[in-house]
């Protein structure tokens, strides 16, 4: 009989922390029994594309969460606990600091997510190559049941991941596209390419062939919109289009993922008229153990419908007990001034999850708060006061992540979380280059010259000059450029690019302007060619069009510094000969990666750079 705690189960794939939870019915399961009883399982998750194993819970122990070694950065795949910050037995609240833990790019704060109480560390301070998901902590809701772990070992926590591990090496070929099966004619089943180096899933916008089509070499199935642009994929042999395994405008489609079937005869083609994703991933369909439900059967992506909402019951704290609830939850119920009293709970156990909290606010169903603490009191000759309930819930929208967006988001983040910025601004006097700007686009050589041109030109050149800020850094060492390749920061409707200007130091003003009109077109358009936005030495962001007179920009790694550009206002300053007159002021924030510039190279880069700004005519020598 699968006992109360197999419905919790631990998915690790990388997260900080992983909580025994049933899996989503998005989740197709390959069941495995053993005695009539659910030990382990292996899981192919189509929305991470990756096999991963879950675990039972430890049905000796009281209820715990297991804490994994989380990835703190994209690239991390294993990292050192340099130190703990919490002793076992200590208390611990969602943003304290539970562990230093060193990554591949920086030591970075490890910090809680939720409530409880450190029950046992599995590993000790310095341990070291601790691969991300392995379990190197334990925490319990109640400080009560902290001695109950005291001989809990890091044995203890593994062994039932261990069965899950057999599986899913077993198992591991599951997902693969196959080549050809006993069942149908020769044919290729084509996965959803990667088609940039940072790319992991896409939007199909539209297929350009249908079922039975010829395709040649060169020809494009499909656009696809990638982290970066929409591009065509293309076909790189010839055959015939025997099945389109995904629909026109599927969205986050995670590369890898089986896309389409090609057969090289066009009489194959109806032989895969019933060809589904299943069969593309090995044929198999998982079978339900005897003392459980069948499911029904899977839909394929090309007709797949919402998945069924798991069946949850809801659970009513009794009165006068402690009210379980995820820390989310009592946020959301404390903005929204109501009790949690009287909500059922549908989380583990009968905890008040967000959406529980979510749905009585909604309801008008929810009391507020303080209105339950104590028993109906006797009724008196006064007239009981009605107690009208407010909901403090605002009307929104929802707007879908792009590709861009998310990536950007992903990148950014990890640029916080492992780069030590730190930040120089300097003030240039400009009057001399809107002087020069100004003769030359009155010169009528049609090409009308910008602030930011002679910005990206200045920079460039400040790049030959310290080297240093045209590097980056990488594990062992820090690599230098010879070739200066400056990325500008363009908005588009999707997000943000930073297509790059090549050889910007050998270019003259006329085609620097020439090319940022041209790469920020296409990027606008989405048409961005990989080779145009990849790569990049240094990032140039200018907000000064809007009247931002000053910022701070985040570093766009793996580059080892950003230029932050304001605009020009106009104050007075006291000149050379002792009187006050006008000038034209720019302020310029240079963002650095502390491992690789110095303050003192960033300062003299940013000495070169308003050397070369205020006195234009050096540019030309």
């Amino acid at each position: 009989m699968v006992q109360r705690e197999a419905g919790r189960l631990a998915c690790v794939i990388g997260r900080s922390l992983s909580r025994y939870r049933p899996a989503e019915p998005h989740v197709k399961q390959l069941a495995l029994k053993k005695n009539s009883e659910l030990t382990s399982s292996v899981h192919w998750c189509p929305h991470h594309g990756m096999l991963f194993s879950l675990s039972r819970a430890f049905a000796s122990f009281p209820a715990h969460t297991m804490m994994s070694m989380p990835s703190l950065s994209p690239t991390m795949t294993q990292g050192n606990i340099t130190k703990w910050k919490k002793a076992e037995g200590d208390q611990v609240s969602p943003g304290q600091v539970i562990a230093e833990v060193e990554t591949d790019k920086a030591t970075i704060d490890w910090e809680a997510q939720e409530d409880g109480y450190i029950a046992k560390l599995l590993v000790s301070d310095g341990t070291k190559d601790i691969a991300v998901g392995q379990p190197v902590a334990v925490l319990v809701e109640e400080k009560g049941d902290v001695a109950a772990f005291k001989s809990f070992s890091l044995a203890a926590a593994s062994s039932a991941a261990t069965p899950a591990a057999a599986a899913a090496s077993a198992a591991s070929t599951a997902p693969a596209a196959k080549s050809s099966t006993s069942t149908f004619p020769p044919h290729q089943v084509l996965n959803m390419p990667s088609l940039s180096p940072t790319m992991n899933q896409g939007n199909i916008l539209d297929w350009k062939k249908k079922v039975g089509d010829p395709v040649a070499a060169g020809e494009l199935y499909c656009d696809v919109e990638t982290d970066k642009a929409t591009m065509g994929w293309e076909s790189q042999e010839d055959g015939f289009v025997a099945q389109l395994l995904l629909p026109s405008g599927s969205k986050d489609v995670v590369v890898g993922t089986p896309a389409i079937v090609i057969v090289e005869e066009k009489e194959s083609v109806s032989a895969f008229a019933q060809y589904t994703a299943s069969d593309a991933l090995g044929g198999s369909k998982p079978s339900a153990p005897a003392a459980q439900a069948t499911p029904a059967s899977a839909t394929t992506p090309s007709t797949a419908a919402a998945p069924a909402a798991p069946n949850t019951t809801a659970v009513a704290a009794p009165a006068g007990s402690r009210i379980k609830a995820s820390p989310y939850a009592k946020k959301l119920a404390q903005e929204a001034g109501i009790s949690l009293a009287g909500i059922a709970g549908t989380g583990p156990e009968g905890r008040i999850v967000a959406e529980d909290v979510q749905k009585a606010i909604t309801s008008g169903k929810a009391s507020p708060a303080g209105s339950v603490s104590a028993p109906a009191a006797a009724p008196t000759a006064t007239s009981a006061v009605p107690v009208q309930v407010f909901s403090s819930v605002s009307t929104y929208i929802d707007i879908p992540h792009t590709q861009i967006r998310r990536v950007t988001a992903q990148r950014l983040l990890e640029s916080k979380q492992t780069i030590p910025h730190y930040y120089l601004t300097v003030e240039c006097q400009v009057d001399a280059m809107l002087k020069l700007r100004e003769q030359i686009n009155a010169s009528g050589t049609g090409s009308k010259i910008s602030v930011n041109d002679f910005v990206i030109k200045a920079a460039s050149l400040a790049l030959k000059k310290v080297p240093g800020v045209n590097s980056s850094w990488q594990k062992d060492f820090i690599r230098q450029y010879s070739n200066v390749d400056v990325s500008v920061a363009v908005q588009t409707p999707t997000g943000l690019l930073t297509p790059i200007i090549k050889d910007s130091d050998k270019k003259g003003l006329a085609s620097i302007s020439s090319d940022v009109k041209a790469l920020a077109a296409k990027a606008k358009e989405g048409k961005l060619q990989p080779a145009e936005f990849m790569g990049g030495t240094f990032t140039i962001s200018n907000l000064g069009m809007y009247g931002v007179k000053q910022f701070a920009a985040i570093v766009n790694p793996p580059q080892a510094a950003i230029l932050a550009v304001g605009s020009v206002d106009k104050k007075v300053v006291l000149a050379k000969s002792g009187q006050f007159e006008q000038a034209s002021a720019l302020h310029v924030t240079l963002s650095c990666d502390h491992r690789v510039i110095d303050g003192a190279m960033g300062a003299e880069w940013l000495q070169a750079f308003r050397g070369y700004l205020e006195n234009p005519y050096t540019m030309l020598l």
